[in-house]
């Protein structure tokens, strides 16, 4: 019986060791997994700048940017984020006390990376975590001016591209302003473009000029949406009708 008292205090600290071992990985775990999805937030082909690459690792929830290396995604071996994350854990058996467990992994940001590539540990760099100032605002999209601009062409008559280049050229857009013009079938379609984040919807603007007809328009959200299409001068040209 004596024996069996002095093993149940060992046994009862072996079990609760183990207990706050295992915790304690699920907490590194977790801030490991943490790490990994801001890497696929950050995952893209189009290139960045460090700055930018830096500026959205810190506007990720639940990560902080301690050290970023390298000049451009394209460049080189592409841009190196050093991520601080954090995780929870658990000390004690009877009555557990959570704790916050914290690890820095290296997220690696290029063409040549992978969406769902795992983070490297590393240590955690001295210093407080990095701050970004805010991106320039963007241009805005001058809807009320293009419609005014664009030419009239009567019903049957003949839509002219030049006179539409320059309609676009008196507007003296700004350089950040992307623009496409294209004849198809008697038409000429236009787009004016915003380069996005790659995240959210693009801002951007589409018009027609057609025999009878002139129209400007915003496609809706949705078909502005990275990967949806609707930002294209085909789509000025064609338009299709929007998912919702």
């Amino acid at each position: 019986m004596r024996r069996s008292l002095v093993f149940a205090p060992l046994l009862l600290f072996a079990i609760g060791y183990g207990v706050v071992h295992f915790s304690e990985d699920e907490g590194t775990a977790a801030t490991r997994e943490v790490a990994k999805r801001a890497g696929q937030r950050l995952y893209s082909q189009r290139p960045r700048t460090a700055e930018e690459v830096g500026r959205s690792a810190s506007l990720i929830d639940g990560v902080e940017v301690l050290r970023v290396t390298g000049s451009s995604t394209h460049d080189g071996d592409g841009i190196d984020v050093v991520v601080r994350t954090s995780g929870f854990a658990y000390e004690g058996w009877i009555f557990p006390e959570q704790y916050v467990v914290r690890h820095c992994f290296t997220v690696r940001v290029s063409p040549d990376s992978e969406w769902d590539e795992d983070p490297r540990e590393v240590d955690c760099p001295d210093g407080p975590a990095l701050t970004f100032p805010p991106p320039p605002e963007p241009p805005r999209l001058p809807y009320g001016e293009l419609r005014a601009k664009l030419p009239r062409v009567a019903a049957g008559g003949r839509v002219d591209e030049t006179e539409v280049r320059r309609a676009l050229a008196a507007l003296d857009l700004d350089p950040a302003i992307r623009t496409e013009v294209k004849a198809d079938g008697g038409r000429v379609g236009v787009l004016l473009l915003v380069r996005g984040n790659g995240f959210d919807a693009q801002d951007c603007l589409l018009a027609r000029v057609a025999p009878g007809a002139t129209e400007v328009w915003v496609p809706s959200r949705i078909q502005r949406m990275p990967g949806e299409g609707g930002c294209t001068v085909a789509e000025a040209l064609n338009p299709q009708p929007s998912p919702h």
